[in-house]
């Protein structure tokens, strides 16, 4: 019993070490690429945000707009929110649009599906399905609700290997289970406009409607797999289109924060070819 017991404990931690910034920390010499990479990305960002902004919105046009709305309410969006670009694309398909799958295939090229990983004791992985990642685009993004430096996450962070911290002190819990799952699906249900949603909760289930919002499972790289993608905060501008914040997996904590609100994108670091594993680096943040 306590062998076996000790054997879980062991591959727990394999499997957790990676997202233990300590761990990282003592550990950063004894990788070379991990080294190579903080060096080569940690000034600027890889893409601008405005070209993040144009790859969410090609997918989001082809997105379902239906989750969280009553038919009339579908009736009245359609006509008065959409953009004209949004609606050749809704007719373009018989009204009716793609899912998730189909939409990203279209509009970026690739699509993206969790898999086991091929590393060891790594769970769960994001692999490329189908098409082409072309260098600097918008792979996934990292979903969860969002912490400013000052709030409290101290329950929420209780064996939870999935808050990701961004430079500024920022803190995004990706977790889909338990405490953390429960805090998003409140905070989305509050900040509801009218029938409409300003988050897309459909990420703490098995498919999510966005099919971006996978990037909590994408595994940490080694010296044998180097990384391919590299995160990259992304500061919501005034000017996205509010129709479409239903899509974002993402939302504040705080309801009266003044700041915009804050996503975490993974950005290709390079072409990635179907059948790849997306592997990023947990000690390598651009802002």
């Amino acid at each position: 019993m306590l062998r076996t017991a000790l054997q879980r404990f062991r591959d727990i931690w394999k499997s957790y070490r990676h997202r233990f910034v300590p761990w990282v920390v003592l550990n950063l010499s004894k990788n070379e690429n991990t080294l190579r990479q903080v060096t080569e990305h940690c000034k600027d960002k890889v893409v601008p945000d405005e070209e993040v902004s144009q790859s969410l919105l090609k997918l989001f046009r082809l997105l379902p707009t239906s989750h969280g709305a009553h038919q009339g309410d579908l009736r009245a969006f359609q006509t008065h929110f959409l953009t004209k670009v949004k609606r050749e694309e809704y007719h373009q398909y018989g009204g009716n649009p793609m899912c998730g799958r189909d939409a990203m295939l279209h509009s970026l090229g690739f699509y993206i599906e969790r898999q086991p990983s091929t590393l060891p004791f790594a769970g769960t992985g994001v692999f490329v399905a189908k098409g082409l990642v072309p260098k600097g685009a918008t792979v996934a993004m990292y979903p969860g609700t969002v912490y400013q430096a000052h709030e409290p996450i101290l329950l929420q962070s209780i064996r939870n290997s999935f808050v990701f911290r961004c430079i500024d002190g920022v803190l995004v819990d990706g977790n889909d289970k338990g405490i953390s799952k429960m805090v998003f699906k409140s905070c989305s249900g509050r900040d509801r406009m009218g029938p409409f949603l300003m988050s897309d909760s459909s990420w703490l289930t098995a498919t999510p409607e966005n099919p971006l919002a996978v990037g909590q499972y994408v595994n940490n790289c080694s010296n044998d797999c180097p990384a391919n993608v590299c995160y990259q905060e992304y500061d919501v501008p005034d000017k996205f289109p509010i129709e479409f914040y239903q899509f974002l997996p993402n939302i504040n904590y705080s309801q009266d924060s003044r700041r915009p609100l804050r996503c975490v994108v993974l950005v290709s670091l390079r072409d990635i070819t179907a059948g790849e594993e997306l592997l990023s680096n947990y000690y390598t943040i651009v802002h």
